[in-house]
């Protein structure tokens, strides 16, 4: 695949950006959307929590997440690792490496934050509940701090685009040579 040209370099993290933003904002609606402590019911010993729309918003922000992150590191990957680089286990541009890392530490931690956030907004029935016929309530804070991962997880993420494109535009090329034949 060749590197990409400015145009579309700009388009594909203005997308990465936008499904960054789009997770975000996910994120802090669920945050003010999700299950109170009010909305519990008790039946005796068992609970009953009605389905919140944190869990809507925490799907969609996951599906925007995953979007981003398969886009901006599939573009990185194969813009700035030429294919007779691949094969290598040197590591030629340590601050790109770097930002990566994050990227993905970022993103995983985002990730399983969301998914038991998420997965704690749906209906807790009667002796079902989220686990072993136990009701739970989303704590305080823990769809911001998936919103902050995020933020960090696509800051990252564009980055390490600009690092490695600002690399890629900064290698020197000799000038071409033209010798002229004696004899």
């Amino acid at each position: 695949m060749e590197k990409p040209s400015s145009s579309s370099f700009v388009i594909s993290f203005s997308i990465v950006a936008i499904l960054t933003l789009a997770s975000f904002a996910s994120c802090l609606a669920a945050e003010f959307n999700r299950t109170k402590k009010e909305d519990l019911k008790l039946n005796g010993k068992f609970c009953f929590l009605p389905e919140s729309e944190a869990f809507k918003l925490g799907i969609g922000g996951l599906v925007c997440l995953i979007m981003a992150q398969i886009i901006g590191s599939t573009l990185i990957y194969h813009s700035y690792w030429p294919k007779e680089h691949r094969k290598s286990c040197s590591v030629k541009k340590p601050l790109l490496s770097i930002a990566l890392l994050i990227s993905w530490v970022s993103f995983v931690i985002a990730v399983i934050m969301m998914s038991g956030a998420t997965s704690m907004s749906r209906r807790q029935e009667y002796a079902r509940g989220w686990v072993e016929g136990e009701c739970y309530l989303v704590k305080d804070g823990i769809f911001v701090g998936a919103a902050l991962l995020v933020l960090i997880n696509g800051g990252s993420t564009i980055g390490s685009a600009a690092i490695g494109r600002r690399r890629r535009n900064h290698v020197v090329k000799a000038p071409n040579q033209i010798h002229a034949q004696i004899g």
